[in-house]
């Protein structure tokens, strides 16, 4: 932990933890976050974001058409998930005064709390507003059960108890996210009687979980090196799941051409995430967390190409 704030003197203020005072022991890094991708981070819309552009590309991997609030219904729900999520984050770290836990999606969450809490509850309240007035009733059940998991998870992150062994916060992460994408276009096909043409989807959900797996599982591993240098997993584990995708990609080609192209876009984003890695000493951390967000936004050039069915 740095040592900026030494024991004999006083909690320091809000203002005073900037990621500049916590990151003062780290080592010099070179390239910084451009101001829109920086504010795109800080103000939680990189989730929402990738929770749309997932969403979407599952319904056009499977030739689905989705109803406009669907993809705004996932990112509004996102959105205050995840600004709920920093702001429980920020509040533990300062009360326990465990600044080496806080980051600058923190800090600012923190900093800005009247206006962001205001807004996710907003965000909630116009989410929850979309599933009374436009989800079928007949959908509701299985997204209720995925609510419930969400909430789970979201409680038991937060609370004193902790997740078993086995079961990490970024594996569920992953399942939890990536099933909140794929179940709008799942439903359809099974309510279309379409259950056979439904199981293509299965490959590129699991691949996606993998990835999304993968990104937090990096994200996790980088703000520690940042405190305490160690052997990273991260290239070994992203050139795996590149090679997994290339694999399923190519089999999946003459038959599914578009969950094909769902994999090969995933795939694009689990390189990116391995060159990440081997260019982490040289980029800030919000640069690195940000960009990490980023490159899982891959499956957004398919959304205008013209494959067949």
């Amino acid at each position: 932990m740095p040592q900026s704030f030494p024991k004999t003197t006083a909690q320091p203020s809000v203002a005073a933890l900037t990621p500049q005072a916590l990151e003062a022991d780290e080592p010099l890094r070179r390239v910084d976050a451009p101001a829109l991708l920086a504010f795109w981070h800080l103000l939680s819309l990189d989730a929402p974001t990738v929770a749309a552009v997932w969403t979407l590309a599952f319904a056009w991997a499977a030739g689905v058409r989705l109803p406009h609030w669907v993809p705004v219904l996932l990112a509004l729900a996102a959105w205050s998930v995840y600004i709920g999520d920093r702001l429980l984050d920020a509040r533990a770290g300062l009360r326990a005064t465990a600044y080496h836990t806080l980051h600058a999606r923190h800090l600012f969450h923190w900093r800005y709390r009247r206006v962001l809490l205001p807004l996710g509850v907003a965000a909630a309240c116009a989410a929850a507003w979309l599933v009374l007035a436009c989800m079928p009733a007949v959908a509701r059940a299985p997204n209720s059960l995925l609510a419930v998991a969400a909430l789970a998870y979201f409680s038991g992150v937060h609370s004193q108890r902790k997740l078993p062994r086995l079961v990490t916060k970024e594996f569920l992460v992953g399942v939890i996210f990536t099933a909140a994408c794929a179940l709008p276009t799942w439903w359809r096909m099974w309510a279309a009687h379409a259950a056979s043409h439904a199981a293509m989807l299965w490959a590129p959900a699991l691949y996606l979980a993998a990835l999304a797996w993968l990104n937090c599982q990096a994200i996790t591993h980088w703000e520690k090196e940042a405190r305490s240098p160690g052997k990273s997993n991260i290239l070994r584990w992203a050139l795996l799941l590149s090679g997994a995708g290339v694999l399923l990609a190519i089999l999946l080609t003459s038959t599914e051409p578009r969950a094909a192209a769902l994999l090969a876009a995933a795939t694009a984003s689990a390189l990116l995430l391995a060159l990440l890695d081997t260019l982490r000493g040289r980029l800030t951390p919000l640069a690195l967390r940000a960009a990490a967000d980023l490159v899982l936004l891959t499956p957004a050039l398919l959304l205008w190409a013209r494959l067949p069915q």
